[in-house]
C-alpha cells in the first residue's frame, strides 16, 4: 500500500483511513481497537499524535473519550483525497464508466465521498445515460438512486468558460474527487 510507505505506522494508516472516510463519525478507543484489529497502546499513541497535530478532536461522553476528525485541519481535504484514492474503492467505477464511451472527465461526489451533495457523479463525454444508470444501480447498492449528470465535452467547456454556477461549484469543491481528467489543458 502506498500509504504504508508514506506513513510508517500501520495503526496510523488505519486510523487515518477510518477517520477520513467517515468524517462525521465519532469513535472511542476500544471501538477502534476492535474495528482495526490493533493493540490499544498503539491506537492510543497514534490518536494522541493525530490530536497533537490538530487532525483529531476529542470529547468525553458517558465516561468514554470520543475522537472525531477536525474538518478545519489545514490538510484535511488533501489527506482525505489521498486516502480515498489509495483505498481504490472508486477506481473500478471510474474504469467502468470510461469503457462506456468516449469519456473526458469523471468527478465523484455525494454518495461516493459519503457526503450530502447536489450530485453524486459528473461525467463529461459521450456515454449512454441508460447504460450508466443501470450500471450505477447494480454497482452502488445505494438505497437511493445515484444522481448523475452527463455533459458533452463542448457543453462542459462552455459552462466552465461562462462560469456556470453548478459546474464551477462541483469542479472546485475540494471534497469532490476528480478521478479522471483528459481536459486538464482545456481547463487551464
Amino acid at each position: 500500500m502506498i500509504l504504508k510507505s508514506l506513513f510508517t505506522s500501520q495503526a496510523r494508516v488505519k486510523l487515518l483511513t477510518i477517520f477520513l472516510l467517515n468524517p462525521e463519525e465519532e469513535f472511542f478507543i476500544r471501538e477502534l481497537t476492535r474495528r482495526l484489529d490493533e493493540q490499544i497502546n498503539s491506537i492510543r499513541r497514534e490518536l494522541d499524535n493525530l490530536k497533537k497535530i490538530g487532525l483529531l478532536r476529542s470529547r468525553v461522553k458517558n465516561r468514554h473519550k470520543y475522537y472525531v476528525v477536525n474538518p478545519k485541519f489545514a490538510l484535511f481535504h488533501e489527506l482525505r483525497s489521498i486516502i480515498i484514492k489509495t483505498t481504490d474503492q472508486n477506481q473500478h467505477i471510474t474504469d467502468a464508466i470510461r469503457k462506456m464511451g468516449e469519456v473526458d472527465f469523471v468527478l465523484l461526489s455525494g454518495y461516493f465521498i459519503k457526503k450530502q451533495k447536489e450530485v453524486d457523479l459528473l461525467v463529461v463525454g459521450n456515454v449512454k445515460k441508460e447504460e450508466l444508470e443501470v450500471y450505477l444501480e447494480r454497482e452502488s447498492g445505494a438505497e437511493q438512486p445515484v444522481r448523475f449528470t452527463v455533459l458533452s465535452r463542448e457543453d462542459f467547456l462552455y459552462r466552465i468558460k461562462c462560469n456556470d454556477r453548478f459546474t464551477k461549484e462541483v469542479v472546485t469543491d475540494p471534497d469532490n474527487l476528480i478521478t479522471y481528467n483528459a481536459l486538464e489543458n482545456a481547463l487551464g
